[in-house]
């Protein structure tokens, strides 16, 4: 979905600069986020280029504009994570208890985005023994194994032979932005007790792994991260980790 609004915006740019049916070359791509995106907040509008990248003929130019990242929200720590597994498990309704373990088991063991929550299905989880395989479709398609208290709560919540989705199953506006978050406001917890938030949740999965010093490589394929440059915002969080971009390619290139 958001692959599709962005290249929405890119050609209603095309059309407005005389460039309708132009290939989407890095150079357009460039064009679109200077010119095009004028007004936005430079860390939209390197998330807009990023996706865009992704899709066209080239995907660098010769000479790029640089625009600061947003930083990412901070990693839970290990009593923030104890916390709020014991608030998701005291809901007093049983569809808010499963949404909240979801967003946990979901987005700090597999680092899933909100849409990619919101999207998921039983059918997208094996249950193998001693962990899950998850298959996330879509543009950023990939196999995430996920073991340990993170990888049984999947497995209870994939159960059974239904074809339904994971969070909030039913009939639901899944497209909309904050389906996910909006559902999180909504959980009943003590004053003071830390929010779940699926950016939190995705950023202590990548944090983990810089922890960990998991490879970059495949800490790419396993986020759904384009570029190597993006795990700057969280490697900020993570202590030893590369601190710059240069680091960070590097890193990349000698696994």
């Amino acid at each position: 979905m958001r692959e599709a609004i962005v290249a929405h915006r890119l050609g209603c740019f095309c059309s407005e600069e005389g460039l309708a049916g132009a290939e989407v070359r890095a150079e357009v791509v460039e064009a679109f986020a200077v010119l095009g995106l004028a007004g936005r907040a430079s860390s939209t509008r390197g998330t807009y280029r990023s996706v865009l990248r992704a899709l066209a003929v080239s995907s660098r130019p010769v000479l790029a504009t640089p625009f600061a990242a947003s930083p990412a929200p901070a990693p839970y720590s290990g009593a923030e994570r104890a916390e709020l597994s014991s608030i998701a498990c005291s809901q007093r309704s049983a569809w808010r208890r499963s949404g909240a373990l979801a967003m946990l088991s979901l987005g700090i063991g597999a680092g899933l985005r909100a849409g990619e929550l919101a999207a998921l299905r039983s059918t997208d989880v094996a249950v193998g023994p001693g962990a899950v395989t998850i298959r996330v479709p879509g543009a950023r398609a990939r196999r995430i194994v996920v073991g340990g208290p993170y990888g049984e709560v999947i497995s209870r919540l994939a159960g059974g032979a239904v074809d339904e989705h994971l969070f909030c199953p039913g009939p639901a506006e899944r497209t909309y932005h904050n389906f996910v978050n909006n559902f999180a406001r909504t959980l009943v917890a003590s004053p003071g007790a830390p929010q779940l938030s699926s950016g939190r949740c995705r950023s202590s999965f990548i944090c983990d792994h810089l922890a960990g010093r998991s490879a970059l490589g495949e800490l790419l394929y396993l986020s759904g991260i384009v570029e190597v440059e993006s795990l700057l915002r969280y490697a900020r969080h993570v202590a030893g980790a590369p601190s710059s971009k240069a680091g960070l390619r590097a890193a990349l290139a000698t696994g």
